[in-house]
């Protein structure tokens, strides 16, 4: 897509504010920016919805235009004209063991929504609740136009109720129904797989992993991953019942507290995140266990946490960033282009280490 600036429209229009101002008592409207573009008002209107139909750097000029003289147009009367909210809501609950979850994605669809009508409003979910709870009251009441969630289940009721009511929507992670849905993921069976290949090279005689809750579709990735790699090898391993990664960081460190004090601990450990990973550490530390000698580490890295932490461990980056960026312009894509499923599924590639 291009940006404002490769259009050659400038960045201010001199006196533009002033001119739809006039004395500042009046509010800019459609017809204000209608007068100082030369376009006509339902144009305009238009190109605010960013119709595809009206060309890109008209959508750009009458979107720079708006923007120098302060125009916000009335959601209310909006929404009855349109139908359309012009919001994107983003279902979130906390993740403990993957830092700066948050902050990425919301950092990733802000960039993929910049330069269009939408913004993003973040609705919370609890995991004392229903996951299916918000995505019901988003449909009921449509208070948004598109909805973005995250850990999906194999056979997510919430992707099961989108599509029954064709509500335009994109989630972060899979599902194994065979209807096909927008998603964007990342390669996790790759993830346990490399991260298990490089233990093992390391000369690793037993593995551990630490798992997803198992209800999640991305557990199940990680597992198969984990398990082809000892397979192939076979050696030992192990996968503590007792612990997820969503387990409290101090139950983790107790659960590798007690591993590692037996006669056959393991001596690699795949941690799905950097807080996983600092547990597993302490743990190690406090049976005087010698990183990188006694027990090797490999985790995914999701923040720039671990470039700092001695000794140095490997790492597999996922990058959440761009993973927000993937689903807004996905999103996007479904909303105002009625582009089909199949060109709306990413999955993102693990990077060699």
């Amino acid at each position: 897509m291009m940006t404002l600036e490769e259009t050659g429209w400038p960045k201010r229009l001199p006196g533009a504010r002033a001119a739809a101002r006039g004395s500042g008592s009046e509010k800019p409207t459609l017809r204000t920016i209608a007068e100082l573009t030369g376009l006509a008002v339902t144009t305009v209107s238009r190109a605010l919805a960013g119709a595809p139909q009206i060309a890109l750097e008209t959508r750009l000029r009458v979107a720079r235009v708006a923007q120098d003289i302060g125009y916000q147009p009335d959601s209310a009367a909006q929404r009855l004209r349109t139908g359309r909210t012009h919001v994107i809501s983003l279902i979130l609950d906390p993740h403990e063991e993957i830092l700066g979850y948050a902050t990425s994605m919301i950092g990733g669809l802000s960039k993929a929504l910049r330069d269009t009508p939408y913004h993003l409003v973040i609705t919370p979910h609890f995991s004392d609740r229903p996951q299916v709870e918000p995505v019901r009251h988003i449909i009921r009441n449509r208070t948004a136009d598109g909805v973005i969630f995250t850990r999906t289940e194999p056979q997510d009721e919430r992707v099961k109720l989108l599509l029954e009511n064709d509500f335009p929507f994109i989630c972060h992670g899979r599902t194994e129904l065979s209807t096909p849905h927008p998603y964007v993921d990342y390669d996790n069976h790759a993830f346990a797989y490399r991260a298990s290949r490089r233990l093992i090279e390391n000369g690793c005689r037993k593995l551990a992993i630490i798992l997803p809750p198992s209800q999640f579709t991305f557990s199940r990735h990680m597992q198969d991953g984990f398990m082809a790699a000892v397979s192939e090898a076979g050696i030992a391993y192990e996968i503590p019942g007792d612990i997820t990664i969503d387990s409290r960081s101090a139950a983790i460190r107790d659960c590798f507290f007690e591993a590692f004090g037996k006669r056959d601990r393991p001596d690699g450990v795949i941690c799905g995140g950097e807080v996983i990973a600092m547990a597993v550490m302490a743990a190690a530390h406090d049976r005087s266990l010698t990183l990188g000698s006694d027990v090797h580490v490999v985790t995914k890295q999701t923040s720039g946490l671990f470039d700092q932490v001695r000794p140095r461990i490997p790492t597999i980056r996922e990058d959440l960033l761009e993973a927000g960026v993937q689903l807004g312009t996905l999103l996007m894509e479904r909303i105002l282009r009625q582009t089909p499923v199949a060109d709306l599924q990413h999955l993102q590639t693990v990077e060699n280490f």
